[in-house]
């Protein structure tokens, strides 16, 4: 069982009482930009044992009643079809995905500002289909000179050409599907045009990494840097912050190297600048509620190493670089940390090189690791995860879970009937099989009970599985690796 570092009951409550100390520091209204995820945060989750994924949006909760959201989205994202990586979703779906959530939640979205508006056929026409679901929408543009001609940018042929949003609530929580959407021109833009029109509102911004209370090289600021290795971002002591207090906290470079930019952009639009560094900017609480400083380590640990697989499986597949490799590996150095440590590898090449067949492996909440062979009727994958349900349930691993009598129907209309080539059985159908068990068979249905204990258990492949499979461990709550090789040499991998 993976110890608990981070007291998540007391994250919530201090994060939401530092919001409304810093709505109420600038009057009564908040521009809040929300960097990273609302919902779902499991890299949080990960690297925090004890981390809720939805503690941000329980948080916000906790100031429901003043506060309104506003979703901002790139233009230029809309018209390339940006693809949210985690979830395999174009950005503009994730919005409409977004408001559903928020408004499941209780929480109000007053609106949707496309950045970056250049009249793009894409832009125009999902503007249109918002406005027809009844969401006001909104249009900021990009300027010349931009963040460096500040005189041009704060003036009417600047910020004065976006479209001033109507907000209704003190708290406007500006959000996005993924970076670079323009989040804080939005509250910028919002800031210049309240100035005008003489609202008394500020700026802040929630990000969660890198943590600014805790050391530059701590492995939770680490495995930040590895998660962000596409990016480019690099942590690093702020320096403003150290001139102004003599104190040290972590920032990171994008942040530090805007913060001049910022600094001018504020006293042209305020007359002076309420911050002194970016660290101000910040409300972060998280670092102020890690009690136990060596799990939280460990856990980060972790995840470097499955950020450095999931470099490799990238730049197998096209969507990485190099460079992405090398920046985790040197991280990996810096932090001590060896390919070793992740018990389910050696476990999962091991059992590959016995059978001469992709192999798999998971470590259990107890510690104890399963495998998962090749055969004729089962993937890797899926036999794994019948060996480890029934390893959970006690079930001995003799025991037939699922009946040939289930299987080979299956295969023959995979086969025969669907026109696929490989008749074993991937996760999702095994799945499904069991569940049908389930239904006549007391052991496969207190099997199919083990199934949401899999939730945070480590499991790697010998091979990049396929989109279905990776879908279903992501479902499951795995934390998934594999090797950066497939099983076949075709060029063509389809989803099954």
């Amino acid at each position: 069982m993976k110890r608990i570092g981070f007291d998540n009951d007391k994250y919530i409550k201090m994060q939401s009482e530092n919001i409304l100390e810093r709505i109420n520091y600038f009057g009564g209204k908040l521009y809040l930009e929300f960097g990273g995820k609302l919902f779902d945060d499991y890299h949080a989750s990960r690297v925090l044992p004890g981390f809720r994924p939805d503690s941000k949006i329980n948080m916000l909760m906790q100031l429901k009643e003043d506060a309104e959201i506003v979703i901002a989205i790139n233009s230029a994202d809309i018209e390339k079809n940006k693809v949210r990586g985690d979830l395999g979703i174009t950005y503009d779906v994730d919005v409409l995905r977004l408001i559903d959530a928020f408004r499941n939640c209780g929480l109000y979205v007053g609106s949707v500002v496309m950045t970056r508006f250049a009249e793009q056929p894409s832009a125009v026409a999902y503007g249109k289909k918002l406005q027809s679901l009844g969401i006001k929408v909104y249009h900021h543009y990009s300027i010349p000179g931009y963040p460096a001609d500040i005189p041009l940018i704060v003036s009417d042929q600047g910020y004065g050409k976006n479209d001033y949003i109507e907000t209704e609530r003190k708290l406007v929580v500006v959000t996005a599907p993924g970076p670079g959407s323009g989040k804080m021109a939005t509250c910028l833009s919002q800031l210049y045009h309240d100035n005008k029109r003489g609202i008394k509102s500020g700026y802040a911004k929630f990000e969660t990494f890198p943590i600014w209370n805790l050391p530059l090289k701590h492995p939770v600021n680490m495995a930040y840097e590895a998660a962000t290795a596409d990016l480019n971002d690099v942590n690093m002591i702020d320096p403003f912050h150290l001139d102004a207090y003599g104190i040290k906290t972590v920032n990171y470079n994008r942040d530090v190297e805007v913060f001049p930019v910022l600094n001018a952009i504020f006293r042209q639009i305020l007359g002076e600048s309420p911050y002194k560094s970016p660290t101000d900017m910040g409300v972060n609480m998280a670092g102020n509620c890690i009690f136990d400083d060596e799990a939280v380590s460990e856990a980060s640990k972790e995840e470097i190493i499955r950020r450095y697989y999931a470099a490799l499986v990238n730049r197998r597949n096209g969507v990485g670089t190099d460079d992405e490799v090398l920046k985790i590996k040197l991280i990996m150095e810096q932090a001590g940390i060896s390919l070793e440590q992740r018990r389910v590898v050696a476990a999962a090449n091991v059992k590959a090189e016995l059978t001469g067949a992709p192999a798999t492996a998971a470590e259990l909440p107890d510690g104890r690791i399963v495998t998962g062979k090749t055969s004729a009727l089962l993937g890797a994958s899926s036999a794994l995860l019948l060996n480890c349900v029934k390893a959970l349930a006690g079930i001995p691993d003799d025991k037939e879970l699922i009946s040939h009598t289930i299987i080979e129907p299956i295969q023959k209309l995979k086969t025969t009937v669907l026109g696929n080539h490989n008749p074993r059985l991937h996760t999702d159908e095994v799945l499904v099989a069991l569940s049908i068990c389930a239904a006549t068979d007391e052991q496969a249905r207190l099997a199919m009970d083990q199934l949401s204990k899999l939730r945070g258990c480590e499991v790697h492949s010998t091979v990049i599985l396929s989109e279905v499979d990776r879908n279903v461990f992501r479902k499951l709550g795995v934390n998934l690796t594999s090797e950066p090789k497939y099983q076949t040499a075709k060029l063509y991998h389809g989803t099954k």
